[in-house]
């Protein structure tokens, strides 16, 4: 394993991981490069552990309206191509009127590797910035820069977070998923009815767009039947009109313990 904390600076053997830290400190949370293996061609499985100290969280890919997204760059990485998390399934935590979602305790984002040179090491660099929450929200950063071997061996945490993922649409059943859109004064609204059977009591969901500059508020959950619906709004942060790329539309529906991965939609 390959170490960094927060707020300092380690070199592990000949591997070293590096870290400029923002905001939280190295009491709050810990990062650790999991080297990982070479898959066939031109493939390499590693990972990011994140461990948070007690009562902290920090976020999914989306948030939520009171969460900080996470943004990797890894621009300075050698013989990368590229980088590809895969977020395991998180929590769903309801604070002063408002949602996140993210994880407590422990997370490891397996990270999906496509190299230029297949049989050489890789040196991974990335400026890390998360948000970690408790009562309050601080931004935190790492920089990142370790060597991963060019083969590598088995890791049962990156394993086991590759596992705990959402469940495919032909996993859970979906057969169909319609978009229908509005406009509305600043935007668009948004209607996403998903054929699927229900997950649990109270699904909740969570859509995402392809334009990074598309805000998009919290889903509004209602189930007939076979039938579960999520009704959201659509603003650009500039507040400039814009159409929207149903292809990119990607809606996570959250029960119990499980999730459902749901890419694209047709009009309706």
């Amino acid at each position: 394993m390959l170490r960094s904390a927060l707020l300092t600076a380690i070199c592990a053997l000949a591997a070293p991981v590096s870290a400029q830290p923002l905001g939280a400190g190295p009491e709050i949370i810990d990062v650790e490069v999991l080297p990982g293996w070479k898959e066939p061609g031109m493939e390499h499985i590693a990972a990011l552990k994140f461990t948070l100290a007690p009562g902290w969280k920090t976020y999914w890919r989306a948030p939520g309206d009171a969460g900080i997204p996470p943004m990797f760059d890894w621009s300075g990485s050698d013989n990368v191509v590229t980088v590809q998390p895969h977020w395991p399934v998180p929590e769903i935590f309801n604070q002063n009127g408002m949602r996140s979602i993210g994880y407590e305790d422990e997370v490891v984002i397996p990270l999906h590797i496509t190299r230029v040179r297949a049989n050489a090491p890789i040196r991974l660099t990335a400026e890390v910035s998360i948000g970690v929450c408790e009562d309050i929200c601080m931004p935190a950063s790492v920089r990142i820069d370790a060597m991963l071997p060019a083969q590598g061996a088995a890791d049962q945490d990156i394993s086991d977070a590759m596992k705990d993922r959402p469940m495919t649409e032909a996993e859970a059943g979906v057969t169909d998923v319609v978009c229908s859109i509005e406009p509305i004064s600043d935007g668009l609204a948004l209607t996403v009815s998903v054929t699927m059977p229900a997950l649990a009591s109270g699904e909740e969901g969570a859509i995402e767009t392809a334009d990074p500059t598309v805000w998009v508020a919290e889903p509004a959950m209602a189930r007939v039947g076979n039938v579960l619906t999520a009704r959201t709004e659509l603003v650009r942060y500039d507040s400039e009109p814009f159409a929207l790329d149903r292809s990119g539309v990607r809606m996570t529906v959250f029960g119990g313990s499980q999730a459902v991965d749901i890419q694209g939609c047709r009009a309706g």
